[in-house]
């Protein structure tokens, strides 16, 4: 089975920094798109950001500037550095890949159980 496994949520000041992480596993052929999400509640989930297999980066406006993605292929692990952190980033962040299976002709995507982020001000 696959899974997508978070870390590194938790509570800090505004202006702080945070790095998230996830780690997907499983009978995995190759990951295409990786990206993270943010949830808070009355909102529908909405991008943060994305990275391609080859490296190519999509953010949210909210994000530029502050928020940057990266991923290591190798450890099938995506993650996001949060720098200068407001209070309206308070969200539940969700890990997404892109990710095809042995013998499986497309890939599709899978979740993480998310992570609270809380900013305090």
């Amino acid at each position: 089975q696959i899974q997508l496994v978070e870390s590194g949520g938790g509570l800090v000041q505004a202006g702080g920094s945070l790095r998230l992480s996830c780690a997907a596993s499983g009978s995995i052929s190759s990951i295409d798109a990786m990206g993270w999400y943010r949830q808070v509640p009355g909102k529908q989930r909405e991008l943060v950001a994305a990275i391609t297999s080859g490296g190519s980066t999509n953010y949210a406006d909210s994000a530029k500037g502050r928020f940057t993605i990266s991923r290591d292929n190798a450890k099938n692990t995506v993650y996001l550095q949060m720098s200068s952190l407001k209070p309206e980033d308070t969200a539940v962040y969700y890990c997404n890949a892109d990710i095809r299976r042995f013998f499986v002709g497309s890939s599709r995507p899978y979740w993480g159980q998310g992570t609270q982020v809380t900013v305090s001000s």
